[in-house]
């Protein structure tokens, strides 16, 4: 187990860890979900830490699990609610009122604390694609304490890493396992690209035969599917891209039909014109995990989703309650994911 380089690391896109890094971040993982499991105390890895969590989005999984995690590795977590302190604000933008530098904030924080949880996206950036991401970088610049990423508008590594600990758990392995990251719809637009981009980094990384899909329109960021490619190639595995998710659905071994917008509409959404998004969802209701899309994957596929799953649009109630999801085990390898990232970066 590689230990060696993780603390005070930023935690903000899985794709600055090697593979190496990744299965020590699993291998943690898994021992501290065994002594969550047997009741085991760990109070003792992080006594008296202090993680400050600041929050733009709501969230249900991501705040309880850190809170949670925090609390059985002996720290504590701090709620952080964008409407209760200063919005900051990035060196060079127009300053509003009721602002802070992240210079300041950053730099403050780190002088009661141990790490800083972000979560950005959608709205708090006007769906301007990028600018979350440039916001944790800032803290990162600026700050000498981890800076985890609980999710921004291109990347979630906290979803991925727990979806790469319940694969592992389910199927043993990811050597020559098929793994599709599907677009499916919903009747909201509001959802980001960060799921579906830190899921084939994870798998592609972790050497999985890794097919995305999604009709046109919906496609993924360039620089993280050249990327994605090339992490294939060095692990041993494949990726590819279709926009046929019956033909990506074949002989799967974990599928993950999710929705997300149009990176090339949020321009528009951005600028107050979302009549191109609402055009592109319309054009693609068929895309949609039912039974009989379920079945085309191989006979005990794993049928994954980062929750809130959209019932009805998304996913069928058959699937996402049926023998093949393991969407809740999932959502609780969240928990022991993320207490590996606390216990290895702070």
């Amino acid at each position: 187990m590689q230990t060696k380089g993780f603390r005070g690391k930023d935690f903000i896109t899985l794709r600055d860890f090697t593979r190496e890094e990744i299965d020590s971040l699993l291998e943690v993982g898994f021992d501290l979900k065994k002594r969550y499991a047997l009741k085991e105390r760990h109070s003792h890895i992080l006594p008296d830490k202090t993680l400050y969590m600041i929050f733009y989005n709501q969230s249900l999984r991501t705040r309880n699990s850190f809170e949670a995690g925090m609390t059985q590795l002996g720290g504590h977590a701090h709620f952080l609610s964008s409407d209760k302190i200063y919005t900051p604000a990035v060196e060079g933008e127009e300053k509003a009122y009721s602002t802070e530098r992240v210079s300041d904030v950053a730099r403050t924080l780190e002088r009661f604390g141990d790490a800083i949880a972000i979560r950005m996206y959608g709205p708090p950036t006007g769906w301007v694609y990028g600018k979350a991401n440039s916001y944790m970088n800032e803290f990162a610049r600026w700050t000498n304490i981890p800076i985890i990423n609980m999710e921004c508008d291109k990347y979630h590594p906290c979803q991925a890493l727990s979806d790469l600990l319940t694969i592992k758990e389910k199927l043993g392995t990811f050597k020559k396992k098929k793994f599709v990251m599907s677009w499916a719809y919903s009747p909201s637009y509001e959802k980001p690209l960060s799921v579906p981009q830190s899921a084939i980094i994870a798998a592609s990384k972790m050497g999985m035969d890794v097919v995305q899909a999604q009709p046109k329109g919906f496609e993924l960021d360039e620089e993280i599917l050249d990327a994605c490619s090339k992490y294939a190639e060095d692990a041993g595995g494949s990726f590819e891209v279709s926009y046929d998710m019956d033909e990506a659905f074949e002989d799967a071994h974990v599928v993950y039909p999710k929705c997300w917008g149009s990176k090339s509409e949020f321009e528009n959404v951005a600028e107050g014109d979302d009549s191109g998004m609402v055009k592109l969802f319309e054009q693609n209701k068929d895309w949609k995990c039912d039974a009989d899309k379920l079945a085309l994957a191989r006979e005990n596929a794993l049928y994954m989703h980062c929750l809130p799953a959209d019932r009805g649009w998304e996913v069928t109630d058959d699937v996402i309650d049926g023998p093949q999801s393991v969407v809740f085990d999932e959502a609780e390898n969240r928990l022991h994911a993320q207490k590996a990232v606390m216990s290895l970066v702070m």
